[in-house]
């Protein structure tokens, strides 16, 4: 699991590598440019149930750090839709599907929470 360090806590965002991948370069984009948005994740097994959100600007520090020393593959249709969420006033979630092969679910409230408990955990 990789880590997204926000502003000057010490505690982590742990995040899937893949996922952080991808989250990395939507952000890097829209701070680049100077544009503030919301980032937003389904708390991780072993957390209270809910949900977290942070403000993303350019005067805030990140730190991006992966468990890989390999760069992950990016899927440009992720990254486009990542891009036009971090662009509406939802902002970027990161309850949304890499494509990766999951097996079926009984509905899709457990689907989405299986999707997104492994993806991000708050340290």
């Amino acid at each position: 699991m990789a880590k997204l360090f926000y502003g000057t806590t010490t505690e982590p965002i742990t995040i899937d590598d893949r996922m952080l991948a991808h989250v990395k370069v939507v952000v890097a984009t829209k701070l680049r440019r100077g544009e503030s948005f919301t980032l937003s994740w389904v708390h991780g097994a072993g957390e209270p149930v809910g949900r977290s959100t942070i403000w993303l600007q350019p005067s805030i520090p990140l730190r991006f750090v992966f468990d890989s020393e390999q760069p992950e593959a990016l899927d440009q249709n992720v990254l486009k839709r990542m891009a036009n969420d971090a662009n509406s006033s939802r902002g970027l979630s990161l309850d949304i599907d890499l494509g990766e092969s999951a097996p079926a679910k009984t509905s899709p409230r457990a689907d989405a929470a299986e999707r997104t408990r492994p993806l991000v955990r708050a340290a």
